[in-house]
């Protein structure tokens, strides 16, 4: 039901790979192999290995998670988990977003675990993936804030006062893996940006009342991010790749001040902003280094954006004027079998990557640097072996891998 109709350049780069004891998590293990090829294949994917998914269901939705339960699930050889590995070996994307993968200690044991036990290890005879490089940045899910952000009279209570909506610190993270270096001292992280410092912010109003949803104290600290903005320069054979990775928070669960709707707008909205030179020099990072990114820059764009621009419950017209941006290409990736399961006749199923019938999952590469080659979604048909990976909710994730092959142009 619709309430409303209405981001990587190319130079010659060394690689900068160490961790850097920012308090973010990041793997950089060299190998002795180069990849030669010029074509790459860059995929999103939201896996829902988050803690609730590990918990036995609650209808009342008062259990706490508190952040081991992947862990836990990890350890346990879990089908799921094997399932959501054995999509990306069939895949075989050489860079990688995964939404909704907890980051619940310092120590990346969870991205451990998975990288060596799942990935590496070959799930129902497809070929083992390694991923030499990650990260994995903190996320505000689940970092508390003195404040009443959901105006029930109570301050500082998980899960709602929170500058993202998350059960404890690092709930519905992300991480990015690569087969290509990643240039850790060249990272930008947006993570503490606050929404009121965006121009023409869409800050919420409670339309009984006309007044301002948040209070002023709570509006000046409001981050903008409900997990955090990032710009992450991946080294591809000596040619800079900027992925610009983020996971907007759904449009609902909030009344009629929408607003998750107005922050989903903006969350969208900062990316079209940050390519668009002047209009980005109100952007600062975490390092409080001002502006976007360079007109010359090659870039993809990736992640659950939890909006589309003709279906669903978000404010239609960010999503659709980051697609139709002048430095993007939109390859439109489709699936047979996002056309099967579709319960609504929707004239866009081919398109949809979240089971609830929506595209919500973009890769979005930029028109400098590359030419697509091939594109797609995975999701099998009722008819195909593969279709046990998805065939339900539990089978692997609401969401479906969605993949660009790109040719990187030689310059």
């Amino acid at each position: 039901m619709n309430k409303k109709i209405s981001l990587f350049s190319l130079s010659l780069l060394a690689a900068g790979c160490s961790i850097e004891n920012t308090g973010q998590l990041a793997s950089d293990t060299m190998t002795t192999e180069s990849v030669k090829t010029q074509t790459i294949k860059v995929a999103t994917f939201n896996v829902s290995m988050e803690a609730l998914n590990y918990l036995p269901y609650d209808p009342t939705r008062k259990t706490l998670a508190q952040g081991p339960e992947l862990i836990t699930a990890l350890r346990s050889n879990r089908q799921q988990i094997k399932n959501i590995a054995e999509i990306i070996q069939r895949t075989n994307p050489d860079i990688i977003l995964l939404n909704e993968f907890d980051r619940s200690d310092d120590f990346a044991q969870s991205l451990k675990i998975f990288k060596e036990q799942y990935l590496a290890v070959s799930q129902n005879g497809q070929a083992p993936i390694e991923f030499p490089y990650s990260y994995q940045g903190p996320v505000n899910t689940g970092v508390k804030a003195p404040f009443d952000f959901n105006n029930n009279q109570i301050k500082g209570e998980l899960p709602a006062d929170t500058y993202g909506f998350g059960h404890f610190a690092g709930h519905f993270g992300m991480v990015l893996l690569s087969k290509y270096p990643i240039n850790q001292k060249q990272i930008r992280t947006f993570q503490q940006f606050k929404w009121q410092d965006m121009p023409g912010a869409l800050e919420p109003v409670e339309p009984s009342t006309n007044q301002p949803w948040y209070n002023k104290e709570a509006w000046q600290n409001f981050r903008l991010s409900s997990k955090s903005h990032w710009d992450i320069p991946v080294n591809v054979d000596g040619k800079l790749v900027h992925i610009l990775a983020s996971h907007p928070t759904p449009p609902v669960f909030d009344g009629p001040e929408d607003r998750n709707g107005k922050r989903n707008h903006d969350e969208i909205r900062f990316w079209r902003d940050y390519l668009n030179g002047e209009q980005a020099s109100y952007i600062y990072d975490d390092k409080n280094q001002y502006g976007g990114l360079e007109n010359d820059q090659a870039f993809v764009i990736l992640g659950d954006l939890n909006a589309s621009a003709d279906e669903g419950d978000a404010i239609n017209s960010s999503i659709a004027a980051l697609i139709n941006h002048t430095k993007i290409q939109d390859a439109k990736p489709s699936s047979l079998g996002g056309v099967a399961s579709d319960k609504k006749n929707s004239p866009f199923a081919q398109y949809h990557t979240a089971h609830w019938g929506m595209r919500a999952d973009y890769v979005l590469p930029s028109k400098v640097g590359f030419t697509i080659k091939d594109s797609g979604i995975f999701w099998p048909e009722p008819s195909d072996e593969g279709f046990r990976l998805v065939k339900d909710r539990q089978a692997s994730s609401d969401h479906r891998l969605v993949w660009l092959e790109l040719t990187l142009e030689n310059k």
